[in-house]
C-alpha cells in the first residue's frame, strides 16, 4: 500500500533529530562559557553556524514535501502540517501529533538556549572590556551609539614611527 504521508514523517524525524544536535552543542557551547575558554567557543560558534546550515536544510526539505502533499490533495501550498492530518491515514495520526509537538517544542527550546547563550556571552564581554577599561582606562572611549546605546571604542593612536619625507 502506498503511504504518501511516509516521507514528511521521515523528514519531520530528521528535523528532529538535527534541532537536537543544536541543543546540544548549545550546551556545549555553554559549558564552554562557563569553563572560560573562548577559543573553543570561538571554534564551537563555527559547528553551531554549519547545523543552523544543516537545519534550514531539513526544514526546506520538510516544507517541500508538505506543498507537495497539500498539491496532491487539492489544499493550498501555504496549508499547514496540522490541517492535512486529514488525508493521513488514521493510525499514522498519532505519530504525526507526536512528532509536529517535539518539533514545536526542540524550537522553542533552541531558540531559549540561543538567547541564554548570548547573554552570556555579551555578559563575558562586558566584563573583560570592564578589566580592560579599569587596566587602562585612557585607552576607551565611552560615545552613544546611533541606536541610543552606549559604545565603547578603542581611540585612534598616533603611529609610534614616523617616517619623514
Amino acid at each position: 500500500m502506498n503511504k504518501p504521508w511516509e516521507p514528511i514523517a521521515e523528514t519531520l524525524r530528521n528535523e528532529a533529530a538535527e534541532y537536537g544536535r543544536l541543543l546540544s552543542l548549545f550546551s556545549d557551547q555553554q559549558s564552554l562559557i562557563f569553563k572560560r575558554d573562548p577559543e573553543r567557543v570561538l571554534e564551537l560558534a563555527h559547528a553551531i553556524q554549519a547545523q543552523v546550515d544543516v537545519l534550514d536544510r531539513a526544514r526546506a526539505e520538510r516544507e517541500a514535501r508538505v506543498r507537495a502533499f497539500a498539491a496532491a490533495h487539492g489544499q493550498t501550498p501555504a496549508a499547514t502540517l496540522r490541517s492535512l492530518l486529514v488525508w493521513v491515514a488514521p493510525e499514522a495520526k498519532p505519530l504525526f501529533e507526536a512528532l509536529i509537538t517535539e518539533v514545536n517544542l526542540l524550537i522553542h527550546r533552541v531558540r531559549r538556549s540561543s538567547r541564554l547563550n548570548h547573554r552570556l556571552l555579551g555578559s563575558m564581554v562586558e566584563c573583560h572590556q570592564e578589566v580592560l577599561r579599569r587596566l587602562r582606562p585612557d585607552a576607551f572611549t565611552v560615545t552613544y551609539a546611533p541606536n541610543g546605546r552606549l559604545a565603547v571604542g578603542t581611540p585612534r593612536r598616533a603611529p609610534t614611527i614616523q617616517t619623514a619625507g
